[in-house]
Parts: C-alpha cells; structure tokens; sequence
C-alpha cells in the first residue's frame, strides 16, 4: 500500500496542479473579458473618439490591474467609425498572463488572452 501511494502522490500532485492552472487561465480570460466590457461602455460615454480611447485605456488598465493576475503585455484597440448616436464603439483587450509559477504541469509560461465587446452610444445623445 505504501509503495503504491508513493507511485501515484506524484502523478495526483501534477493533475492537481494541471487543474488549478486551468482554473488561474479561466479566470484570467474572466478578467480580460470584465476588462473589455468596462472599457467598451467607459467609451460610450464620452464625448468625441478620441475621449474615447483614452477613456478606454484608462479603464481597461484599471480592471487589469492590480488582479490575482500579472499582464506582462497589456494592448487596448478601440474602434470608433461608428461613434455617432446611435451608433457604437467597440474595445478589444489582449492580454499575455504571465503563467510562470506553474511550471511542470504542461501548461505554457505566458498565455495571451484576448476578448471584443461593443457598446451602443445613445440616440438622443448630443455629440459635438
């Protein structure tokens, strides 16, 4: 029984490890995706496109920061040719977690992650 247990301790220790690597990437997207909402309806309202990449920026790197999860490269796209009433803005948010601290599962160093969300402008909305 002994020797049995000693066989398999390390095999059940990689598979658990394999299981909450895959759940720290499931996260991550969770965040990356959370990220991308945000910033898409932080650049619904504002005012001009440019305000709105900026303020897309700035909430994106908001929402990234500071997590349980550490973006080595963090890349915001903002898509403002529909930015009228009416219209919308969409934000897509890339994402390499740095998976560093799971070596030995089989899981890769850095995962990049990525997600696009759109936010409708309102229609009564006055823009300049």
């Amino acid at each position: 029984m002994a020797v049995e247990f000693v066989l398999l301790a390390p095999v059940l220790m990689l598979v658990l490890l394999f299981v909450v690597g895959a759940g720290r990437i499931a996260g991550a997207d969770a965040l990356v995706q959370g990220a991308a909402s945000d910033a898409a309806r932080a650049a619904s309202l504002t005012d001009s496109p440019a305000a709105a990449v900026a303020a897309a920026r700035t909430a994106a790197t908001a929402d990234l920061t500071g997590q349980q999860m550490n973006c080595t490269q963090l890349a915001v796209s903002v898509d403002t040719t529909l930015f009228r009433p009416g219209g919308l803005v969409r934000v897509s948010v890339a994402c390499t977690a740095d998976l560093s601290g799971l070596t030995g599962t089989g899981l890769p160093g850095h995962k990049t992650l990525t997600a696009t969300m759109a936010a409708p402008i309102e229609i009564y909305r006055g823009l300049p």
